[in-house]
């Protein structure tokens, strides 16, 4: 059996193994591949494993020896499902391994607003704190986030755990999700409608899915119905935000920070508005990085495949 790996670079650089897939068959790996070399490096290919090489119908009718797509992520809009299903081909994906990852990047984003880390380093470094007059120096606002309220538009697993996480720090929820789970209802948490959301929270949080619904949820008006000095987390999808209208409310003072893992176009380009916006915090796409979190996706990934190979699949792609 041929498996082919299109892009394994991302998920793993070096620092973890691909013993495991090897023993199912016999692998190739390829760092990167691009849309015109995929059929070619896939034509002959039983099993073929995708993180953000899109795989549209065109191709998928030329590998005509394919019979399962394993997805190396959550999120499979890279492969036409649609097509697959038509062809006979399973596709899976892997489910819930960047949950603890991505909570706790939430966090490490937030405290950056909060106390501003990076750039209090670098000016002791400059020789700020050293040519101080006093005892301790500070360039921006300091914020304390005991008492404040977190909007978590999205409570599936990794909505709970930055919830669970902002209750510790003495956060209080406000939830919207379609479904609700009244076992979380406290003190600290509850269900809301969305408009009640924006009006009342300190912290904006997106953990959503993006869909036709969700698609620019944050917007000019969405924006305007938030508190004046609102913080705006992004660790889910880019396109959930109209970046315009977020930088537009960022250079105004509206929105006071946020802070973005993804962006609508990835790599983004250097005119993205939000690149120059004040006060906007981006990281390249790493809350899901650390190698804990990757080294869980790639046995969910090698479980996949076995169960398939066994005919009696998991996580399949509906």
């Amino acid at each position: 059996m041929k498996i082919v790996v299109l892009d394994g670079f991302t998920l793993n650089p070096g620092d973890l193994s691909w013993e495991a897939l090897e023993k199912q068959g016999d692998l190739t790996v390829y760092d990167r591949t691009n849309f015109a070399e995929i059929v070619n490096r896939a034509y002959d290919c039983e099993i073929v494993l995708t993180n953000k090489t899109t795989l549209n119908r065109e191709t998928l009718k030329k590998l005509s020896k394919l019979r399962y797509i394993g997805v190396l992520a959550t999120g499979y809009n890279v492969v036409d499902v649609n097509a697959a299903k038509e062809l006979g081909i399973i596709v899976t994906n892997i489910p819930a391994y960047g949950t603890t990852a991505v909570a706790q990047f939430v966090f490490a984003l937030l405290l950056e607003i909060c106390h501003h880390v990076g750039a209090h380093n670098e000016a002791v470094k400059e020789g700020a704190w050293t040519n101080c007059e006093d005892f301790c120096l500070w360039n921006y606002p300091l914020i304390e986030l005991a008492g404040k309220t977190m909007g978590i538009i999205g409570m599936g697993r990794i909505g709970k755990a930055t919830a669970k996480i902002a209750q510790s720090f003495g956060m209080k929820i406000l939830a919207y999700n379609r479904s609700q789970d009244e076992t979380l209802n406290s003190d600290t948490f509850k269900y809301v409608e969305l408009d009640y959301l924006f009006a009342r929270s300190d912290i904006v949080n997106l953990h959503c899915p993006l869909s036709e619904e969700t698609k620019g949820i944050i917007n000019k008006e969405a924006i305007n119905k938030m508190k004046d000095g609102v913080i705006l987390i992004n660790t889910s999808r880019g396109p959930l935000i109209v970046e315009q209208d977020l930088a537009d409310a960022l250079n105004s003072g509206k929105v006071a920070g946020a802070a973005v893992d993804v962006m609508s176009t990835e790599p983004p380009k250097m005119d993205n508005p939000l690149m120059s916006a004040k006060h906007c915090f981006i990281t390249p796409h790493i809350a899901w990085a650390p190698k804990e979190s990757r080294e869980r996706l790639m046995n969910i990934a090698v479980d996949n495949l076995v169960q398939f190979i066994k005919e009696t699949p998991i996580n399949i792609v509906k």
